[in-house]
């Protein structure tokens, strides 16, 4: 029986543990058939390296800074070797300077508040626009999102520069349409990640889920989310596009 997935040509970013939600989306897209490329950068490039060999099939690493226009024009020489186009990409990029995160908003400043909008919301356009020559009608764009609807404690820049994300998918769903590309984001509940770590109230947004997820929610475990991403590089939603999916329980759903 083939997989979701089958003959699929994928760049997953952001695996950096197997912790990562991104690390799950790898692993399931290869067990459902996919040819799997990561990428990483800096200090991270070393981590996924090393993370890769946990996957099947040990997928090849490339060097890619999302946030650099000579790496992103680069992108097709780098992928050559292993994928001859992509099919889907998997956009797990999120960065906030400590300055941005648990302070409020009214003190920080413009460099790392550029730097956590840049990171974080403008390189999921700028990825699209490196992978859309790659890419032909079908193919996928997916990123990772935490419900931006409200303001959570401790999140605050990476709540804007998550706002920012949720519109700029939908603008992106309408400039890659005719191209047959899709564009969507998968909001997931809290995951215990390397990211997570660098929230301070991390453990209220436990609480949160605790109390309000009707289904119940695991904070360690990643695969609801990853199945998500995989449902939607597959072509099994061919007409959805400037969705967000809730991966969270339902707890978005539930008031307190």
């Amino acid at each position: 029986m083939s997989g979701l997935l089958e003959g699929k040509r994928l760049l997953i970013t952001g695996v950096l543990t197997d912790k990562s939600i991104a690390f799950s989306v790898a692993r399931l897209a290869v067990e459902q058939g996919a040819t799997v490329v990561l990428s990483g950068f800096g200090r991270g490039l070393s981590l996924t390296t090393r993370i890769a060999r946990r996957l099947p099939g040990e997928p090849p690493v490339i060097e890619l800074d999302v946030t650099s226009e000579e790496h992103l024009a680069r992108l097709p020489e780098q992928l050559s070797p292993y994928v001859d186009g992509l099919d889907g990409v998997l956009h797990a990029i999120g960065f906030a300077p400590a300055a941005a995160l648990g302070q409020g908003v009214l003190h920080t400043s413009w460099e790392d508040v550029a730097t956590t909008v840049q990171v974080s919301t403008w390189s999921y356009a700028a990825l699209a626009r490196a992978c859309c020559p790659l890419m032909g009608r079908g193919g996928s764009v997916v990123g990772l999102d935490f419900d931006a609807t409200v303001a959570w404690p401790g999140y605050d820049w990476m709540g804007v520069a998550k706002a920012g994300l949720e519109s700029a998918n939908r603008y992106l769903a309408r400039d890659l349409g005719p191209h047959g590309i899709r564009s969507n984001l998968v909001a997931a509940g809290p995951i215990r990640t390397m990211a997570a770590k660098s929230i301070p109230s991390f453990a209220q947004f436990e609480d949160v889920w605790d109390a309000r997820a009707p289904l119940g929610w695991d904070i360690g475990n990643a695969e609801p989310v990853a199945q998500a991403c995989v449902a939607l590089l597959s072509d099994w939603f061919p007409a959805t596009t400037g969705s967000i999916v809730y991966v969270d329980g339902g707890a978005r759903a539930v008031g307190v």
